[in-house]
């Protein structure tokens, strides 16, 4: 299941610190009253002169710029010429693996869903296996790796979403890759005795601090980008969370935080990719604005490269007090809620999206339809550009993509 689902939670969520709660609850009351008056302020800026969605450019304290217009680049002498759809007014989409879009007239049943509301398709184009979902177009390491599969030809699927009138993201499991860290060891994260690291179900991760990683990272998404993808979005764009970490070995590495490595891969990424009339997006963990978890996610400095910041706010991947709450997994809504609103205080003053991604799915008990449509109420209360829906089955609830 997605980024290490071990039974129960997330190794990477530590025990929550229940004197804290008090002091969380205070925080999470007055970013409600910011965004509040944050809120009107917009209003009365609109009203004066609309808003800006051109260039932004920020610095801090790690010491890299922002890409001049964080949202879609215009595309230079010698850049593609094409374009990204235009955004939905309320994104609500689903994850399609790209097994399932290799199953003849699944991906078909999937755009179906249109009339239930559905308006975005996201598809993998290199997974948690390692394995990129076509051939054709595919780079080079991919081919020679045996990373590359026939599930799908890349430029058929594109107009395939685009002739249903869908926008089409694709996913990029970025540095967890079980076939390319095996088969070029010298890309891989180590064990002290020099053998391959692995995480506890036994994948291996290439080296976030290797540009050579990020080439292949990039070249993965320029082949969807050149297909027609419209966004391209980084997942497992992080250090390992789960596993012996400090076991870890770097055959290459910086003296830089990680915070900052994943900052700059981003800012690679999105200044290449948006030359190409793509957009660029980031998925996070679902307390990664909460607190710093020690993987190199801090989505208020992401935010700044990016076009959108995906947070995995899945109730069931909270512990016990977080947010104040006994068990976050039986009240979906604020808990969603909650996260939501660290994400809120991280991302402005950015251009960034924030659309959240949503837990169909049950884990530890049963989700029903109630819970669900808890979690997309809470989304739409709050300042996010609608949501996508996670089950690791493909199997999703048609009433959730409906329109408000």
């Amino acid at each position: 299941m997605r980024n290490e689902l071990p039974s129960g939670r997330l190794s990477v969520l530590t025990p929550v610190d229940r004197n804290d709660r008090r002091r969380r609850r205070r925080r999470a009351s007055r970013r409600r009253f910011l965004i509040r008056r944050l809120g009107a302020l917009t209003i009365l800026v609109a009203i004066g002169g609309g808003f800006a969605f051109g260039a932004h450019s920020l610095t801090g304290g790690d010491g890299v710029k922002a890409v001049p217009g964080a949202g879609v680049a215009k595309a230079k002498a010698g850049a593609a010429t094409h374009g990204p759809r235009a955004l939905p007014r309320e994104m609500r989409g689903v994850h399609v693996t790209m097994t399932l879009a290799g199953v003849h007239g699944k991906l078909d049943e999937y755009l179906a869903l249109r009339r239930a509301g559905l308006n975005t398709i996201e598809l993998d184009v290199k997974d948690e296996n390692g394995e990129v979902g076509f051939v054709r177009g595919a780079p080079p390491l991919a081919v020679a790796t045996g990373a590359a599969k026939p599930y799908y030809t890349a430029r058929a699927a594109a107009r395939k979403v685009h002739a249903a009138g869908l926008y089409l993201i694709g996913r990029i499991v970025t540095f967890q890759d079980p076939i390319v860290s095996e088969r070029r060891p010298k890309l891989s994260l180590r064990n002290p005795d020099g053998s391959l690291w692995r995480t506890r179900a036994g994948y291996g991760w290439l080296n976030p601090y290797d540009r050579r990683v990020w080439s292949y990272d990039l070249a993965v998404a320029t082949a969807a980008a050149r297909a027609g993808f419209d966004e391209i979005q980084f997942d497992y764009v992080r250090f390992p969370s789960d596993g012996d970490v400090t076991a870890i070995r770097y055959p290459m590495r910086t003296d830089e935080s990680m915070a900052k490595t994943i900052t700059r891969f981003m800012r690679y990424a999105s200044r290449r990719l948006h030359k190409l009339g793509v957009r660029v997006s980031v998925d996070v963990f679902g307390l990664a604005a909460t607190r710093d978890l020690g993987i190199g996610q801090k989505p208020y400095r992401l935010a700044r490269y990016v076009d959108a910041v995906y947070p995995m706010v899945y109730p069931s991947h909270f512990n016990s007090g977080e947010y104040g709450l006994t068990d976050p997994s039986a009240t979906p809504g604020q808990t969603v809620t909650d996260a939501l609103l660290y994400f809120e205080a991280d991302l402005r003053g950015t251009n960034a999206r924030l659309v959240p991604w949503l837990q169909d799915f049950s884990l530890g008990r049963t989700y029903t339809t109630a819970d669900l449509r808890a979690e997309v109420e809470a989304a739409r209360s709050l300042d996010t550009r609608g949501y996508l829906l996670w089950n690791p089955l493909g199997l999703y609830t048609p009433h959730a993509l409906s329109r408000p």
